[in-house]
C-alpha cells in the first residue's frame, strides 16, 4: 500500500477517534461554529493558493496553504457533525443538507475524496512545480465541489 494512502488511512482512524471523545465535550452549536471555522480557513488557504497560481507563483507560500488545508481535511472534522448540529440552533446557523447525516456510506466516499486531493495538494506544492500545482489545485477544488454539491444547503 502506498505510504500517502497507509498514512491518510491511519490518520483518519486515530483523529476521527480522538475527535469524536473532543467533539463530545462540545455543545451541537460550538461543534457547528468549530467546523465553520475550519471550512472558513480552509477557504482562506485556498484563496491563497489561487492567488499565487494567478499572479506570481511562490512555492513556500503555497506550500504553507496546503498543509493547512490537508491539516485541516486530516483533522477528524466529521466528529464536528454530532447529533443536534443539523439544523440551525438559535443564533447559530448551519448550511448543512440532512442528507449528510443519512448517507453515511456515500459522505464517506466524499471524505475520503477530499482527504485524498488535500493530501496530494500538500505532495504537489512542496514539489514547486506551478503546472502540477495547478492539476492538484483543480481536483482539491472539485473534491469540494462533491461535498458541496451534494451536502451544503444553498446560501
Amino acid at each position: 500500500m502506498h505510504r500517502i494512502a497507509r498514512t491518510t488511512i491511519a490518520s483518519c482512524l486515530t483523529f476521527g477517534l480522538a475527535g469524536a471523545a473532543i467533539a463530545a465535550d462540545l455543545k451541537p452549536e460550538e461543534q457547528i461554529l468549530t467546523r465553520q471555522a475550519g471550512y472558513t480557513f480552509m477557504s482562506w488557504n485556498m484563496g491563497k493558493i489561487k492567488a499565487n497560481l494567478d499572479g506570481e507563483f511562490n512555492q513556500t507560500q503555497v506550500s504553507a496553504a496546503a498543509n493547512a488545508i490537508a491539516g485541516i481535511a486530516n483533522s477528524g472534522m466529521g466528529a464536528l457533525f454530532g447529533p443536534g448540529t443539523d439544523k440551525d440552533i438559535g443564533d447559530v446557523k448551519t448550511a448543512v443538507e440532512p442528507a449528510l447525516f443519512t448517507e453515511p456510506e456515500e459522505v464517506g466516499r466524499v471524505a475520503k475524496a477530499f482527504i485524498e486531493a488535500a493530501n496530494n495538494m500538500a505532495e504537489v506544492a512542496a514539489t514547486g512545480d506551478e503546472n502540477e500545482v495547478k492539476t492538484a489545485f483543480g481536483e482539491l477544488g472539485k473534491s469540494c465541489k462533491a461535498c458541496h454539491d451534494q451536502f451544503r444547503k444553498e446560501q
